[in-house]
């Protein structure tokens, strides 16, 4: 007879079936009850030394400023993508949407008709948190604006978009220091010099934004035009051309005037240093980063590293952080494995969670109901009619000039008029500096909301006409 050889290592007992494992779980847990009972009576007796510090009362409250920080942030991302999705469903780019919903979470519309619920959904404690969030979320999607910017437009396109684009900044920053005449005396704040308030204000007219111009061009499918290449070179150079004005701004406005030429000085060296000392190490990692399949953390970290640093000296110079996030996007290869992997990983945490932030604190600086006069409407309607007479008067007719029939010009013209999300970023800075009221920030949110809803019906009338020229053409 054979005996049976047993495996080696094996295991020869068997594990303890359900009950009993169930009843070895439960007298674990009563020990443990009574253990605790028995260390809690032992303690109840001590006594605590003299001098023990009592919780603060801020520490006290933070639960419960998380909890409205929490509620606040909920109802802004779910009105921003409720009313995002409806602007886009009727063809307004989706950013309108989510502006108009926080404008409408603030005193303009819920504060209006239920204060207990607008301060229920954002009460006054919660601002200072959802602008520290609102303000990431720009410094990041600046970095990003930075990272889409093809660079090449700046340089490879012809001296009639560098035109365009230049008279397009041009004309209406003249417009709006011409503006600030009439408008300074009413809607300046105490203390400002009229030389801080036109600048700001011909600069706030001089905005094109590049990020909702490009994704309209997408959405119609003529990215690859003429007009649209033509557009996006034009509003490339406008949107680098116009930050690096608003860092001059900036610096003026925060400088005297004596220390203003150090700061503009220090902004001319500091983009020499990230154009010709950053780039280069940019391409470098980006060339190492292709050699993998996925950016790796290590290179991610440094990026973002990168990205604060950028921020923080550009904020020490006397600019504004947000140019060095922009700054530090712009010289990172557009087209490289890098900056798509990382738009991959960063945009739509950065769209859906933080902008929404950005967008009701918006909402709560702008109070409609300052608007309570005639002449503050009457106001509101000249900065609009200035604003549409500078950007889309001065794009068309300086394309017109250099060779384009008048349709595709007045189409360039509705195009480079579209400020969208850019603008607000503005007009936040502009209000956080103290150049601009309060009164005058409402009235220039209404010009930024009117300016790009403008840009898609006016492309649909022009294109329907000139499809219908055509083919008349065509008959004829």
């Amino acid at each position: 007879m054979t005996t049976p050889i047993k495996t080696p290592g094996r295991p020869t007992s068997r594990p303890p079936s359900g009950p009993v494992t169930l009843a070895l779980y439960g007298g674990m847990l009563v020990l443990a009850a009574l253990a605790f009972l028995f260390i809690r009576q032992q303690g109840e007796g001590l006594v605590q030394q003299a001098g023990a510090v009592a919780m603060p009362l801020a520490k006290q409250a933070h639960a419960h400023v998380l909890m409205h920080v929490l509620t606040a942030m909920v109802v802004v991302i779910a009105a921003a993508r409720l009313l995002g999705t409806v602007f886009r469903a009727v063809g307004q780019p989706a950013v309108i949407g989510e502006v108009i919903a926080g404008i409408m979470l603030g005193p303009s519309l819920l504060g209006r008709f239920s204060p207990a619920a607008q301060n229920f959904v954002m009460p006054p404690e919660v601002a200072p948190y959802l602008g520290i969030v609102a303000q990431i979320g720009v410094l990041l999607f600046m970095f990003l604006v930075g990272l889409e910017l093809d660079t090449s437009l700046l340089r490879k396109r012809s001296h009639a978009t560098l035109a365009i684009s230049h008279t397009s900044i041009v004309v209406p920053f003249l417009l709006g220091a011409t503006l600030a005449l009439w408008l300074y005396p009413s809607l300046s704040p105490a203390g400002v010099s009229f030389t801080n308030f036109s600048l700001f204000l011909g600069l706030s007219l001089s905005i094109t934004a590049f990020p909702v111009l490009a994704r309209i061009l997408s959405d119609r499918g003529i990215q690859r035009s003429q007009l649209g290449v033509v557009s996006l070179a034009c509003a490339a150079i406008d949107d680098a051309s116009a930050w690096c004005l608003l860092a001059v701004v900036v610096g003026i406005v925060r400088s005297a005037a004596a220390n203003s030429l150090v700061t503009i000085a220090l902004t001319v060296a500091y983009i020499a240093f990230m154009a010709f000392v950053v780039r280069p190490v940019a391409v470098k990692l980006v060339r190492r980063a292709e050699l993998v399949e996925r950016t790796g953390s290590g290179t991610t970290a440094l990026v973002f590293v990168a990205l604060l640093v950028s921020a923080l000296v550009t904020e020490a110079i006397g600019i504004h952080a947000l140019f060095g996030a922009f700054l530090l996007g712009a010289v990172i290869p557009h087209d490289s494995a890098l900056s798509k992997d990382i738009r991959h990983r960063l945009e739509e945490f950065v769209i859906v969670v933080l902008l929404p932030a950005f967008f009701a604190l918006t909402g709560m600086r702008t109070e409609m109901g300052l608007l309570s006069t005639s002449t503050d409407w009457l106001f509101a309607g000249l900065i609009l009619l200035v604003a549409c007479a500078g950007k889309f008067g001065g794009a068309m007719l300086s394309a017109r000039f250099t060779g384009f029939g008048w349709r595709d010009a007045s189409m360039l013209g509705a195009l480079m008029n579209t400020r969208g999300l850019m603008e607000l970023i503005v007009l936040n800075i502009g209000l956080d500096l103290g150049v601009i009221s309060p009164r005058l920030f409402a009235m220039l949110v209404i010009m930024a909301v009117v300016t790009t809803l403008m840009t898609s019906p006016l492309l649909t009338l022009l294109s329907e006409r000139r499809e219908i020229t055509g083919r008349l053409d065509t008959v004829l």
